[in-house]
This record gives structure tokens, sequence and C-alpha cells, in this order.
């Protein structure tokens, strides 16, 4: 008889989707003693990302969807030295952009979103940046996810922007489930702690991009580890 194919190895880790072994989700007082553990690390936390002004911050995180805070701030520079305003952003236009920023995922739609995102700040809002969602949402480019960062750093508001880092670190250990990031959103704003909330958002994404990473979570670096409820956790470095 021919032999049965091999089953498909099993991520070690599992996935956001299918867990090796679901967390358990935290009581409030676990997931806030989580997050606290985390500010003790970096008290003052700020973004990766190179901006100016709340105008360059917004162009930066549009610029950031489905690519890396570095490659961003490769490209940004340059970009903020020709056009350093919404008026002189229009004016360079999608076809001006373009050429800056070649080297990131989707630059030719996201070129095109700046430019419009632009002429919208100019025409619409006297070249301001508005500090209220609902005026940022309707922005080209501009999701929700955008928008929190953006009240958040620009504005102080306590938002939660949650991207692929804070929505698998949220899966994972049990802090804030959620099937979308909509769902850990509210979950964790529900459930950290007032006077943590604005800066949690930039813990939650440094530690899910630098510790508690997709294919291999450093464990044995984690200070929340003894909070965390992800049951298959890695205790020492590879060999």
């Amino acid at each position: 008889m021919p032999a049965k194919p091999a089953r498909p190895k099993r991520p070690d880790h599992g996935t956001v989707a299918a867990p090796r072994r679901a967390a358990r989700l935290m009581p409030a007082a676990q997931a806030e003693a989580f997050i606290r553990a985390l500010a003790t690390t970096n008290p003052a936390p700020q973004s990766e990302l190179l901006y100016h002004d709340t105008f360059t911050l917004l162009v930066a995180v549009v610029l950031s969807a489905q690519t890396t805070d570095a490659a961003v701030n490769r490209c940004t520079p340059a970009l903020f030295a020709a056009a350093p305003t919404p008026a002189a952003m229009a004016a360079l236009g999608a076809e001006g952009i373009g050429p800056y920023i070649r080297t990131i995922g989707l630059w030719q739609g996201k070129a095109k979103n700046v430019a419009a995102l632009a002429r919208d700040l100019v025409d619409k809002h006297g070249g301001q940046v508005p500090g209220d969602r609902e005026a940022l949402e309707a922005l080209p480019g501009v999701g929700r996810k955008t928008a929190n960062v953006v009240l958040n750093i620009a504005f102080g508001q306590n938002t939660m922007a949650v991207d692929t880092h804070i929505f698998r670190l949220g899966n994972r250990c049990g802090l804030a489930p959620g099937k979308t990031p909509r769902e850990v959103e509210e979950r964790l704003v529900k459930r950290c702690p007032p006077d943590l909330l604005r800066d949690a958002h930039h813990w939650l994404i440094l530690h899910g991009r630098y510790i508690c990473k997709a294919r291999a979570p450093e464990c044995w670096r984690c200070v929340a580890r003894a909070f965390c409820n992800y049951r298959d956790k890695v205790l020492a470095p590879p060999l």
C-alpha cells in the first residue's frame, strides 16, 4: 500500500486564528499587572515613526500601512523636506510623491491617498489636521487604526490603535481576545486602567514587535511573563 501522505507540520506556536492552545482570558487585575509590567521598562514610550508635526505624523502613519516603520523612515525625510505642509504636498501630487516612496509596499495607492488627503486638508480644514475621529476617517487613506494613532499621539486622546502586533498579543496572551481588530480594541479600552490607556498602545505594539514576535515569542525576555496566559511559553532561546 502507498504510504499515507505526511500531515503538514503545525506551527510550533499556532496562529492568531488557530493558536496551539487558546489562552484563557485574563482577569482584570491580571491584565492591569501585565500592562504595568510593560510600563516599567519604558515609562515614556514614543512612536518609532519619524515626523515633526501633526501633518507629517498623519502622512507617516498612512504610509506605514502593511509595511514597517523602518521602511517608512527611510523615505519620509526626503519627502517631508520637499513637501512639509499640506499645500506643498498637494502641489507635489501623486506623481511627485511617488518617487520618494517607491521602496515601500503599495506605494502607488499611498501616493494617491497622500496627495488627496493633503488637498482635502487645504480645501476643507484650512490646512490643519482635524482632531476628531469623523473628520479624520473621512480623509483618503485614513481608517480607524490610523485615526487612533493620530488622535493618541497628536491630540492626547486615550485611543487604542490595534495593528497586527497588538491583535496577536491580545489573543495570544489572553489580554483581550477578539476575532477582529475592533473587538480587541474595545476589550483593551475597557480593561486598561485609565491612567495607562494612552501609553498602552505604544507599550503593546513595541512588545509585539520586539518580544512577543509572530513566529516565536521570546518569552525568556518578557517582563510580563508571570502575568501572561500563553500556554506554550518559550523559556529559553533556541540553541
